[in-house]
């Protein structure tokens, strides 16, 4: 007796049909490197920044090697060290805290709201409050828009404002997503994002990118990104890193870019196509008004206790999950010791009980993600 074919499996980010897409592109785009042989500084680093700037209106872009280096440069340009208190959510990937924990300075973690997974005003504030309590000097901000979607940087901006801190956005997660009608990139004093091949924007390896206003604040980051080079070579003015991006990875992006805003507005229809199908099986993901997501993850949330069997019954009809994040910062071994706003951070540690991600990419058909959907609801009994 023939027994029935198992199911094709589901990528989770389909970057073969991306690849495709773009295919004869994509190969001259890094044949003109390798004509060129400039690999290091080429022309198309400086046209990925052009282009950069003018898609998010900011006046100026810095390349870099990652969105880790991003956020680093930031807080070494503006000398944040021992002594200094930056704030930032807990639930997030650990980059955003790791590089203040690296300057010597002290990351206080808060908590995030429960509905958009972003930074909450409430527990910011008890933050600020608790730092200055430790005898640490807060400096600044840096909120994350998660999983895609801004978060509230009005409110963000007049806080640092009123309490005399910088704001740097971590729009690794969100570049491209716009609030109130403004990209992301021109919130704050510097925007850093990243370029990993499973962001929306992402390249063949390991990139990323500043974006600021700031004039001056731009020239550091540029030393910085070359050794803390000055006007020669060998005249090194300040300690810096090994942070440019490479030309192939620049000339991937340029051509990446082209495609961009297609590609959002087909992961805005994936999105609205999941929340037609599940919102009335789990608890969906909620965009705030006035802001727009690039749906860097879909992260639907289940009763705890309810998501290791969830995820084995998706896998079991070949569609892959994912957590992010099953342990937020503060409970994680390298942060644990570090400082957390008055009154815990109960949402955080709640979501990290409750959040599953689904596959999410501009290349989910709509039969696809049909098959999602029916596992989902078959998986919760729905």
């Amino acid at each position: 007796m023939n027994q029935p074919l198992a199911a094709k499996p589901v990528p989770f980010i389909d970057i073969a049909a991306q690849r495709q897409r773009l295919g004869s592109r994509i190969d001259a785009a890094v044949a003109r490197v390798l004509a060129h042989c400039q690999f290091i500084n080429g022309p198309e680093v400086t046209a990925l920044e052009a282009g950069l700037a003018a898609y998010t209106g900011a006046r100026h872009v810095v390349a870099c090697a990652s969105g880790t280096d991003a956020l680093l440069m930031v807080l070494m340009a503006r000398g944040i060290g021992p002594g200094d208190a930056v704030l930032c959510p807990s639930f997030t990937f650990c980059a955003t805290a790791e590089v203040v924990a690296l300057l010597g300075a002290t990351p206080v973690f808060v908590d995030v709201e429960p509905d958009t997974f972003n930074i909450d005003m409430a527990s910011l504030a008890r933050g600020l409050v608790k730092a200055r309590a430790l005898g640490r000097a807060p400096k600044a901000i840096i909120p994350v828009d998660l999983f895609g979607q801004s978060a509230d940087h009005d409110a963000i901006a007049e806080l640092a404002a009123r309490e005399g801190l910088f704001v740097l956005d971590d729009a690794c997660q969100g570049f491209g997503a716009t609030y109130n009608g403004r990209r992301l990139g021109t919130f704050g004093l510097a925007t850093a994002t990243s370029f990993f091949p499973a962001k929306p924007l992402g390249c063949y390896g390991d990139g990323g990118a500043i974006f600021t206003d700031d004039d001056a604040l731009a020239e550091t980051l540029r030393s910085i990104r070359v050794h803390g080079q000055g006007g020669d070579k060998y005249d090194n003015v300040r300690l810096g890193l090994t942070a440019r991006l490479d030309t192939v990875q620049a000339a991937v992006l340029i051509e990446k870019l082209a495609i961009f805003d297609d590609e959002i507005v087909a992961r805005e229809r994936a999105a609205r196509r999941y929340a037609e199908g599940l919102a009335d099986a789990v608890t969906v993901p909620r965009v705030a008004e006035g802001r727009t997501s690039v749906w860097a993850q879909y992260t639907i949330r289940l009763p705890a206790g309810r998501r290791d069997a969830f995820a084995a019954a998706l896998r079991a009809d070949g569609i892959p999950t994912a957590i992010y994040y099953p342990t937020p910062l503060h409970r994680q071994t390298a942060y644990r010791h570090y400082p957390v706003a008055d009154g815990g951070l109960p949402v955080s540690e709640q979501l990290s009980a409750e959040v599953i991600s689904l596959p999410m990419h501009a290349y989910l058909d709509e039969t696809t993600q049909a098959r999602v959907i029916k596992a989902v609801r078959g998986a919760v009994g729905k």
